[in-house]
Formats: C-alpha cells, sequence, structure tokens
C-alpha cells in the first residue's frame, strides 16, 4: 500500500512538474488553435451546405436552435417533395463513394474511430483521414442524414492531433494525450461546451474510467478552441432555455421515471443500431453503395416525420419552449432511432451524439408535458425535462455521465438543474452497464492496450515475494565441490538454481542449471571441474522486495529462478527459490480476482 501510494504520488508529482506543465500548455495552446479554427470552418461550411440542399433545393424551412441562426430563412419556399426526399439518397451515394475509394476507416460514426486509435492503434490515424472524414460528413448532413457533427469532428481533431505528434516525433503516449486534446478541442468549440467538451473526451474511452494523463492538455486546448469559435460565433448558448432552478423535491419522482424509461429506449437504441449494421454487411453488393441504402430509408420516414432528418437539434429547441405535441415526441423518439440507424449503421459518415440528444430530448418532453398536464403544481417547467433526458439518455447508451451532464448545461446555460441531471445521469449508467452505443469502448484502463504496460507495473509492485516464492531448505555447495559432487546434486534436485558458498559460509554465487548443463556434459571433464568454474553472481531477492523487482532481475539475469535469502537476519541463509513460472501464475491470477471483483 505504501509504495503505491508513492508511486501515485510521484507520478502526480511528475505530472503537474514546472517542466511538464510548461510543455503541455504550449501544446495545448497549439493544439487549440487548431482545432477551434477546425470547428469554425467545419460548422460555417455545414451551415451552408444545410441552408442550400434543404431551402434552395428542396424548399423546407427546418428549424434551427436559438444559438445557431446564423443564415437567415426565406419564409417564400415552395417544397420540393421528391427532392427532399431523394436528398439522403443522393448524399449516401457520394460519401460513400469518397469514402471508400479513399479511406475506408472514416466510415460510421467517427467516435468510434477515434476511441478505437487510442487503444489499438497507438493513437495513430491516417493523416488523410480528418479531409475525407470532413468531406463525407458534410455531405451526409447536407442530405439530412440522421446523424451527429460530434463524431466527424472528434475524428477530424483526432487525426489533426495524431498528425502533429507524429510531426513532433513524440511518444506513443504523448501522440494519445494529443489525439485526445484535440477531440476535446473541437468538441468544446463546436458546442460551446468547454468543460463538457474537454471532459467527454477522456471519460468517453472508458465506461468506468478517465483518461487522467490527457486531463491538463485536453482542458487547456478546450478552453482555446472556445474562445476562438466564439470569436466568429459568438458565446450565446446553443439552446434557449429560461432560467429555472430546481426546488421542488416532488419533481425527483417524476425525474427517476424519466431516468427509468431512458433504460430500456436505450437498450433498444443499441440493439437497433447494431442489428441494422449487421443487416447492412450482410448485403452481397459494393460497400460503396450501402449509404446510399441508408438515405432510401431515411427519405422514406422523412417523408413521414420530416422533424429525423439531420441532427435535428431545432425540433429539440421546440420542444424545450413547448410547441411539440406529445404525441408526435413520442412517435419521433421511434423514428429518429431508425432513421440514424439506416444513416450510421450502413456504413454513412456522422457522429451519434447529436441524434442521442434528439431522443433523450424527446423522451423527457415526452415524460415533462404528461407530468405537467396531470400534476401542474409540481412539475411547473416541462421544459426542463427535456434537458435532463438529453444528458440522461446520453450517459446511458455512451456510459458518460460527467461529460454529458456538463455539456448539456453549458450548451443550454441549464445549471440550475445539476441536481436532477446528476440524479438521472447516474441512475441511467447503473442500470445500462452492458449496453454501449460506441462499440471500442473498454470497461478501465485495465483493459486498455494503451495501459497494458502501466498496470503489470502497478499491479506487480503491489505483490510480495514471500506471497509467492516456495520456501526449501537448500544448502550451499562448497565452490570447491568436485565434479562428481555436482552431478549428484543435480541429479537429485528439482531446482534450477544452486547457492555457492565460500570456506566461511558466506554466499558468493550460484550454479544456474540452465547455464550449466552443456559444460557438465561436455566429455572429459570430470576431473577439471569444480562448483567454482560454474558460478555465475548471484542475483538474490528478500520476501519483502515486490514481484516487479523481481521481474526486472528476471529479466536482467535471463534465469528461470532466483534465490530467496533471509537479508535482514541472516543475509547467507537461503530460505528458497521463487521461479518465473510461479511470477507470472500469481500475475495472471491476480489479474482475474480483480476482473471478477469489478
Amino acid at each position: 500500500m505504501k509504495t503505491t501510494l508513492k508511486k501515485a504520488i510521484n507520478n502526480w508529482s511528475q505530472l503537474f512538474s514546472p517542466e511538464n506543465v510548461s510543455r503541455w500548455l504550449i501544446l495545448g495552446i497549439f493544439i487549440g488553435v487548431l482545432s477551434g479554427l477546425t470547428a469554425v470552418g467545419f460548422f460555417y461550411l455545414l451551415q451552408l451546405g444545410k441552408h442550400f440542399t434543404m431551402h434552395v433545393l428542396a424548399g423546407f424551412a427546418s428549424p434551427a436552435p436559438e444559438g445557431e441562426r446564423i443564415l437567415e430563412s426565406s419564409t417564400n419556399l415552395h417544397f420540393h417533395q421528391w427532392i427532399f426526399f431523394l436528398l439522403p439518397v443522393v448524399a449516401g451515394l457520394l460519401s460513400g463513394l469518397i469514402v471508400y475509394r479513399f479511406a475506408p476507416e472514416a466510415e460510421g460514426h467517427g467516435t468510434d474511430a477515434m476511441i478505437d486509435a487510442f487503444h489499438n492503434k497507438k493513437g495513430i490515424i491516417r493523416g488523410r483521414v480528418p479531409l475525407i472524414k470532413g468531406i463525407a460528413t458534410l455531405l451526409t448532413l447536407s442530405g439530412g442524414g440522421s446523424a451527429g457533427r460530434e463524431g466527424p469532428i472528434a475524428q477530424i481533431g483526432a487525426g489533426i492531433g495524431s498528425k502533429i505528434a507524429t510531426l513532433l516525433g513524440l511518444s506513443d503516449k504523448e501522440r494519445r494525450i494529443l489525439l485526445l486534446a484535440n477531440c476535446g478541442g473541437g468538441l468544446s468549440a463546436i458546442f460551446r461546451a468547454p468543460l463538457g467538451g474537454a471532459l467527454t473526451s477522456i471519460e468517453v474511452l472508458y465506461r468506468r474510467d478517465f483518461e487522467t494523463e490527457a486531463l491538463i492538455p485536453t482542458i487547456i486546448s478546450s478552453i482555446t478552441a472556445y474562445i476562438i469559435f466564439t470569436v466568429f460565433f459568438g458565446s450565446q448558448p446553443i439552446f434557449y432555455f429560461l432560467n429555472y432552478t430546481f426546488s421542488n423535491p416532488k419533481e425527483l419522482i417524476f425525474y427517476l421515471l424519466l431516468g427509468m424509461i431512458c433504460i430500456p429506449i436505450g437498450v433498444f437504441y443499441v440493439k437497433i443500431f447494431y442489428g441494422m449494421k449487421t443487416l447492412f454487411d450482410s448485403f452481397q453488393i459494393p460497400r460503396c453503395f450501402k449509404p446510399m441504402l441508408g438515405g432510401l430509408g431515411v427519405g422514406i420516414i422523412g417523408l413521414l416525420y420530416p422533424q429525423v432528418y439531420g441532427d435535428g437539434w431545432g425540433w429539440i429547441q421546440l420542444a424545450i419552449l413547448g410547441k411539440l405535441v406529445i404525441g408526435i415526441m413520442v412517435l419521433l423518439i421511434f423514428m429518429k432511432i431508425f432513421a440514424t440507424s439506416f444513416t450510421i449503421s450502413s456504413g454513412g459518415s456522422g457522429g451519434v451524439f447529436g441524434p442521442t440528444l434528439f431522443i433523450g430530448g424527446m423522451i423527457g418532453g415526452m415524460v415533462g408535458f404528461i407530468a405537467h398536464h396531470f400534476y401542474p403544481a409540481i412539475v411547473s417547467h416541462p421544459g426542463a425535462f427535456v434537458v435532463v433526458g438529453m444528458a440522461s439518455f446520453f450517459a446511458g447508451v455512451a456510459h458518460a455521465p460527467i461529460g454529458s451532464l456538463l455539456m448539456c448545461s453549458e450548451m443550454t446555460q441549464g445549471y440550475g438543474l445539476i441536481a436532477p441531471l446528476m440524479l438521472v445521469s447516474f441512475m441511467a449508467i447503473l442500470f445500462n452497464k452492458k449496453y454501449s452505443i460506441y462499440q471500442k469502448q473498454v470497461e478501465s484502463r485495465l483493459q486498455s492496450p494503451a495501459h497494458v504496460g502501466d498496470f503489470t507495473i502497478n499491479v506487480l509492485a503491489e505483490m510480495k515475494v514471500k506471497e509467492i516464492y516456495k520456501p526449501k531448505n537448500i544448502h550451499p555447495i562448497s565452490k570447491k565441490a568436485p565434479y562428481g559432487e555436482l552431478k549428484k546434486v543435480f541429479a537429485e534436485s528439482t531446482e534450477r538454481c544452486f547457492p555457492v558458498s565460500d570456506e566461511k559460509g558466506e554466499l558468493i554465487g550460484c550454479i544456474n542449471w540452465q547455464h550449466a548443463r552443456p559444460i557438465v556434459f561436455e566429455v572429459g571433464l570430470e576431473q577439471l571441474l569444480i562448483a567454482e568454474d560454474l558460478m555465475i553472481p548471484a542475483e538474490t531477492l528478500a520476501p519483502e522486495n515486490n514481484l516487479y523487482e523481481a521481474l526486472l532481475k528476471f529479466l536482467k539475469t535471463n534465469q528461470e529462478e532466483l534465490l530467496v535469502v533471509n537479508s535482514e537476519e541472516k543475509p547467507n541463509q537461503v530460505l528458497g527459490v521463487l521461479r518465473h513460472d510461479d511470477l507470472s501464475q500469481a500475475y495472471n491470477q491476480e489479474i482475474m480476482r480483480r476482473k471478477s471483483e469489478q
């Protein structure tokens, strides 16, 4: 325990050392500038694309949230139903052709690709991926594909961070940190949520953990990127939400009900999402055409429920303001699940954060407005349930309660809802541990390939030699022992390491059977060999040594066994041996024990 605490304090002291902080401060600001400018360009092109396709071509006046009305909408529009229907089909075809021709790893929702790169690819993302992902996502979202912008901006930012780390010659560990810093910067900028974006990027990697080592550069990058984004588009929150503060404890009953409803719908969402992916994977057609089929599904749903196009955040704004009827919100929950699955599971490029907030917001609106209808004295502000539903639903399906809570608070300025947000978000994740919309998530840092070395050291450092070595009364061999005596000792013993002592009985070395065997069986040496000729310096262990120290000695000597001696009381007394196989077995058993306790 003392060793572990000391190691933790040392790690944190290094993390916050002046040299380390200064270095990451410079890198964080640099990354933040790049991710902020990237988010500015992506957001503006996305608004232009959606305006052109929806307003100019299709003549459809899609609503926008209060904080994203940067282009004026014409009131004199003529709706072209067939163009509206065909938009996601054409967008799916074009994005599929681009992605599968130039960067197949850019398909689907980019956050999962970023998570996979962190855990399994040393943080490496090909240089062309950010550009291809950006173009494909602009096409998908402009064409009405039911997807969000966070996955693409996460993968675009992560790709830039990975490329910069490679150009600077940084280590794999540092590349992973820059990957997260750029991802966090992009999220913070495009959602105007500096704290939520930073924490989401380091939380979404795991189901029950954080990537704490990336915290400092990610926060610096996020703040920088947010400032740059607000210079261009202002600091107004995305959603307009009346200044409301939770104060009635009775209202918690309905928030708990909201959390309980989010759980089964979240499981349904994940199953449909990946069930649809399995279905599209089974189609025996070129992969580049599958997003087109997904777009066809979206178009069919959109003819009846046009609210499913895009991320749908304008409709969330209307729900917050109480301008959607309960019946349509109930239907949109399920229509959005299928539309999102058609878009992304077919290989279309986009994120799941936006649609997931839409689904959660509609669930919250349904519960809030029904509760307000029957109990207006208790539920006085049903729009608050839309905000809480957004955070709760995403927390449950993404296992990111802290990040989603903060992002929804920052996107709405609904800080007065912190209490119900915390309650419902953690309840959603508590009862939905098995299912996640991000397949590449791992349970914790312990299961991440990126931290295998760290945890091997940590686990071994907590275990002692005395817990696993084999005590045995081993008499040292005299350094003058002749060949005949040595041969008898070797034949009668199962050990592979034999202590050697001098005339005074002091331990001066050991004979390692692995090294001595070729010499022992050499013909004609019977009259010449003595123990001293076969002896090598003895690397010994004490019972109080930890297994990490033992592992280092095994690696240094390349021996199968090491002598364990009573170094404190009788330094020449051999207590037994520690075998390398026993150390490996003890480590594996400890890892399995810890997994079973999770």
